[in-house]
């Protein structure tokens, strides 16, 4: 009898540790998917001023039709692109034509001194700020769910529910050097 305790106690203990593993994959691959979500959400407020920014611009430099439909190229890849490689890859290129546009500005002294302008400017800097952040977070909750997934016993549980590893949020190459700077 006290044998069949000690088996009954060893299997209760077992279930309680598969579900317990099982339960937090599962937290933690939604706040992979929470993450993620915080990302879109600053990348369609980025997306939601462009147009307006693009408009101001174009009512002083008329002339800058080739890099308008650019940045609106560049905001069309981002809307349709999907999963962090593919985002990255589109708000990389999206970030390069505003750099563009605001060198442009550069030409108007006018226009760097418009109202509207300068708050939307403030604007696109300030959800930069967010995607950065929000980006820094997914990364954190991606490397906690593979972690999770990748260590014993949990391993097994995600194996078996098939829990793949979640995709980080790189940065390309390109943007991985400093920045040259010339007096």
């Amino acid at each position: 009898m006290p044998v069949l305790i000690v088996v009954v106690v060893v299997v209760v203990l077992l279930v309680v540790l598969f579900i317990a593993a099982y339960n937090a994959l599962v937290v933690k691959r939604n706040r992979v998917k929470n993450g993620w979500h915080q990302i879109d959400v600053q990348l369609k407020r980025r997306i939601d001023l462009i147009p307006n920014l693009v408009e101001t611009v174009k009512g002083y430099a008329k002339h800058e039709k080739e890099l308008f439909e650019k940045v609106t190229e560049a905001r069309a890849a981002v809307m349709k692109a999907h999963g962090p490689a593919e985002s990255a890859k589109a708000n990389n290129m999206l970030t390069d034509t505003l750099k563009s546009l605001f060198a442009v500005v550069e030409n108007y002294p006018e226009l760097k001194a418009n109202q509207n302008f300068l708050k939307l400017q403030e604007e696109l800097t300030s959800t930069e700020n967010k995607i950065s952040f929000a980006r820094q977070f997914y990364n954190d909750v991606v490397m906690d769910f593979n972690n999770k997934s990748q260590v014993f016993p949990s391993n097994i549980v995600a194996g078996m529910f098939s829990f793949k590893p979640a995709e980080f949020y790189t940065v390309p190459e390109a943007e991985r050097e400093a920045p040259k700077v010339k007096f």
